[in-house]
């Protein structure tokens, strides 16, 4: 154990720039101590080695923040890549943290408020698309607040439940956040199908259920290693996610180009001895 209460744990591949916006948003965090871990697989030249990168890096160490930058090859896939960033969390949470993401400076502290309150796998911070702010969209705007403590819960891909994602489109998340009055002191904590790019885990849970093991199982080419392994956090420990957001999506071109391989529609959902 590192004596932090947090690790944020930042995969990144060919966006330097980016990641200097990610980095630069965790030195504002309200959060004084946790631990970034940075792991670059950008074959043709190590990100971490941008200035604008370094600039952010050499101010979180000033700010007494330890970072560790790795760089980590060969590229095995997405869940590879999650397993060897869990592999390096010695806090008792770990935020997985996209590489374009621009966090507000109470986002780590009300994420991790709120996950030790509820006691359950992890906490997400819906991605906010700023472009769509004038995009109001009421048909994707459905939410189902947790009414009392958070609870394990199966949710499988083309479930009723599934239909939460909408929720996480464009700046559908900031638009319910208003309509509630979702604030730092009074967040809205709420079910989810899942939470994409900015998710809070407790680390011995996620751990407990495997991980991102699974990623043995998998093409090298897939998306949804995250949706997988929350899936089976939720099952057993149940999962949220929480308005106010304060993380948004940076909008710049995806890396992940092939999606033909969905993780949580090639493997088991489900808590088993073939899902560790």
């Amino acid at each position: 154990m590192s004596g932090l209460p947090l690790d944020v744990l930042v995969p990144t591949f060919r966006r330097p720039a980016a990641l200097a916006v990610t980095l630069t948003s965790l030195t504002a965090q309200t959060l004084p101590h946790f631990r970034v871990v940075v792991s670059d697989q950008s074959e043709d030249e190590d990100s971490t080695r941008a200035g604008e990168v370094q600039t952010a890096v050499r101010l979180l160490r000033a700010q007494g923040r330890p970072v560790e930058l790795h760089r980590h090859l060969p590229r095995r896939g997405l869940a590879e890549h999650r397993d060897f960033l869990l592999a390096q969390a010695r806090a008792p949470y770990a935020l997985f943290l996209d590489d374009d993401v621009l966090c507000e400076p109470p986002l780590l502290a009300r994420l991790l408020r709120v996950l030790r309150e509820q006691d359950c796998g992890f906490a997400g911070a819906p991605l906010v698309g700023l472009s769509h702010l004038d995009d109001v969209r009421p048909w994707q705007q459905a939410i189902e607040v947790w009414d009392g403590p958070v609870r394990p819960e199966r949710v499988a891909p083309d479930s009723p439940a599934w239909a939460r994602h909408h929720l996480h489109s464009a700046a559908n998340a900031e638009h319910v956040a208003r309509r509630l009055g979702a604030s730092d002191e009074r967040p809205v904590v709420y079910k989810v199908a899942w939470v994409g790019g900015c998710v809070l885990y407790d680390v011995a849970k996620l751990r407990d259920v495997g991980g991102f093991g699974f990623w043995r199982s998998l093409p090298e080419a897939h998306c949804g290693e995250d949706v997988l392994a929350q899936l089976r956090v939720m099952e057993r420990y149940g999962g949220c996610g929480v308005l106010p957001s304060g993380a948004y999506h940076l909008q710049l071109p995806t890396t992940v180009e092939d999606r033909s391989c969905d993780a949580p529609r090639l493997l088991p959902t489900a808590i088993g001895a073939d899902a560790r």
